[in-house]
């Protein structure tokens, strides 16, 4: 079970919840009323659920393919921790994984 915590604008905890393995981090934030679209249904067509990782959770996650590198370059504000919310899935490793959004 890892624990996921959403952040802010502020930096204060919006909401979080425990998941098991397997989780899609986009299907958490939805079901945690989140705002993250998630138009594209995860087939890589869209940037709508970018998140940004919180640096001591980046490095431990799987690294970005070329198509969630290529797709990022189109959504506004990203850093060096962003990320597409559909393409990270809880692998039971990460104990606990903060994100927030953009903007």
């Amino acid at each position: 079970m890892t624990l996921v915590r959403f952040l802010d604008s502020t930096g204060q905890v919006s909401s979080e919840t425990g998941a098991p393995p397997g989780t899609r981090l986009l299907d958490i934030a939805q079901a945690l009323g989140e705002p993250l679209e998630g138009t594209c249904e995860g087939q890589m067509a869209c940037s709508t659920c970018h998140v940004i990782v919180a640096a001591e959770d980046f490095d431990r996650l799987p690294p970005a393919s070329e198509n969630e590198d290529d797709l990022l370059d189109l959504a506004p504000h990203v850093t060096r921790t962003s990320r597409l919310a559909c393409q990270i899935v809880l692998d039971g490793v990460l104990k606990t994984l903060t994100v927030r959004m953009p903007g």
